[in-house]
């Protein structure tokens, strides 16, 4: 489905501009939340908005979308007090049989995350805990690799929002489960650098429920024009801190109930 058409003023402009020329060039940019109205997410989503327009029209195709900032460990990691959300595009999805070529990121961190895939559409007027429930078809163990164009990480919930929720990679499991069978918030999270734990978390620390966390997005999807669709793949959110990532990186991430996932990352410095 196509992004709803968004016109930007000159300086929401000069912030696509920006982020664009950082992805072209990698070279992380100049935060831009000096560019844009102080917190005001509406234009941060704009500028998020026309980004991923312009990635359809080259031939990009949405799959889905992913939640951040969920987990108050990586709020605090960043600075932020709120979670935000970003759209997965088709290019962003990787193999966990093949290594991720560090040189696609500019400076990549890793999370393990619930994945949530839809049956069903999420439009109603009310969208909770339960409705999310009976519309997913499976849940699956993701690892996200997380990205931000400004340089070092400095960013508050403007320059997130507007860099695509700080959007970069995932891979996901092979493992499709029910989520019948599950205690999400219950599910436990460890993620590995070569075979040492360097992140745990659980499924409480997304929100306190991975199936809040996927409500609050369908519900502030369908609120911004672009209610979840059957079929799309959901990234609910970090269940542990994220871990920095260099080249020649394995992680290997378990989730109790859940399944496991595994990604590499070889090629020179991001």
């Amino acid at each position: 489905m196509a992004q709803p058409v968004t016109t930007l003023d000159v300086k929401a402009t000069e912030a696509l501009h920006r982020l664009s020329a950082a992805r072209a060039t990698q070279q992380p940019c100049a935060p831009v939340r000096a560019l844009l109205p102080a917190g005001d997410l509406d234009a941060a989503y704009a500028v998020q908005s026309a980004w991923i327009a312009g990635q359809q029209a080259a031939g990009a195709r949405i799959v889905g979308r992913k939640i951040g900032l969920t987990n108050p460990v990586v709020q605090r990691q960043l600075g932020v007090d709120q979670p935000d959300f970003g759209v997965l595009l088709d290019t962003m999805e990787c193999r966990t049989d093949v290594p991720i070529e560090i040189a696609r990121t500019l400076q990549p961190k890793i999370e393990a995350e619930i994945a949530f895939v839809l049956a069903r559409d999420l439009t109603s007027a009310v969208i909770g805990r339960d409705d999310v429930a009976a519309a997913t078809g499976y849940v699956v163990a993701a690892l996200e690799i997380v990205d931000s164009r400004i340089a070092e990480w400095d960013i508050d919930i403007v320059d997130t929002v507007a860099d695509n929720a700080s959007s970069g990679l995932f891979v996901l499991g092979n493992r499709h489960v029910g989520i019948a069978e599950l205690d999400l918030p219950a599910c436990r999270m460890s993620l590995l650098r070569a075979g040492e734990v360097v992140s745990t978390g659980s499924g409480a620390d997304c929100l306190g429920d991975p199936l809040v966390a996927v409500a609050w997005l369908a519900t502030t999807a369908r609120d911004r024009g672009r209610p979840l669709r059957a079929g799309e793949i959901v990234l609910s959110g970090a269940l542990g801190p994220m871990v920095p990532v260099t080249s020649g990186d394995s992680f290997h991430a378990r989730i109790s109930g859940v399944g496991e996932v595994t990604a590499s990352f070889t090629g020179g410095v991001s």
